[in-house]
């Protein structure tokens, strides 16, 4: 669960995760770590760890030599442990901005779909760099909120159209700096040296239209919350107005796509 994370946007447990986004997450993750392409038998730090994707991605692809999960909830703790059944993974309570490790201890640190929801983004970044080894790496990603994330994209552009007000709540304006920019420089200001920025984007097909509405319904973020947060007709008159708009293919299905932006940089020589 991300740190210090308003109500709204914890995730309560694993199936709520599962709900909405978890689907893609997986895809994102390998695409993050193989971007990476760390040399094996490195010593991973996964901050943030939720349910493991990002963890089980780096074991997958990466040949580590141990991969420590950390998380504020102890649910998700215990739900990655679960799940992760390697001798090279562990699992652990803690937090990006305190995370319970000694100074370098660590080769590379990477944090998946968290920084969101991380009040004080820039002091997390360097906690990150302290836990990491000097020349190691530090490398984060986070939903592209305002581009290629078209799961939430169609949603709070029917939102906004029906009620301006909801465009404060639509996760692009209230975490504007997950844009290349704005990454770039909460990396350089942490100290990392060769930051790079990098795009990733994997496919998201729905089966059909409920498939993808359902989602807003059972999970708790921003999106889901403020379609809960309508009356009946309301909620009703958003669906309709989503089913018009998403691009349904005459078999019912509909593809969009998951984006993600990329960010790593060197703790230093």
């Amino acid at each position: 669960m991300p740190d210090s994370a308003p109500a709204v946007d914890a995730w309560p447990g694993a199936r709520a995760h599962e709900n909405y986004v978890a689907r893609w997450s997986g895809p994102v993750a390998r695409a993050f770590v193989a971007w990476l392409d760390a040399p094996p038998g490195y010593r991973w730090l996964d901050v943030g760890c939720g349910t493991g994707d990002l963890t089980e991605s780096v074991l997958l692809e990466a040949a580590p030599a141990a991969v420590t999960g950390i998380d504020r909830s102890p649910d998700l703790v215990a739900d990655a442990a679960d799940r992760v059944r390697d001798p090279r993974a562990s699992f652990r309570l803690g937090s990006a901005t305190a995370i319970p490790l000694a100074d370098g201890a660590v080769d590379v640190v990477a944090s998946g779909l968290v920084l969101d929801y991380v009040r004080d983004r820039a002091a997390a970044v360097h906690e990150m760099r302290r836990v990491t080894r000097r020349g190691g790496t530090v490398a984060v990603y986070v939903w592209d909120y305002s581009g290629e994330t078209q799961l939430m994209r169609y949603f709070w552009d029917a939102a906004v159209d029906r009620d301006a007000a909801a465009a404060a709540a639509h996760e692009a304006t209230r975490f504007a700096f997950c844009r290349p920019g704005p990454l770039r420089d909460l990396f350089v200001d942490a100290g990392l040296l060769g930051v790079e920025v990098a795009p990733i984007v994997v496919p998201t097909v729905f089966s059909d239209f409920d498939d993808y509405w359902t989602r807003f319904l059972h999970a708790w973020a921003p999106a889901p919350a403020y379609a809960r947060s309508l009356d009946e007709d309301d909620r009703a008159a958003l669906r309709e107005s989503l089913r018009q708009r998403l691009p349904v293919r005459p078999d019912g299905t509909i593809s969009l796509t998951a984006g993600a932006w990329a960010v790593r940089g060197c703790s230093g020589a």
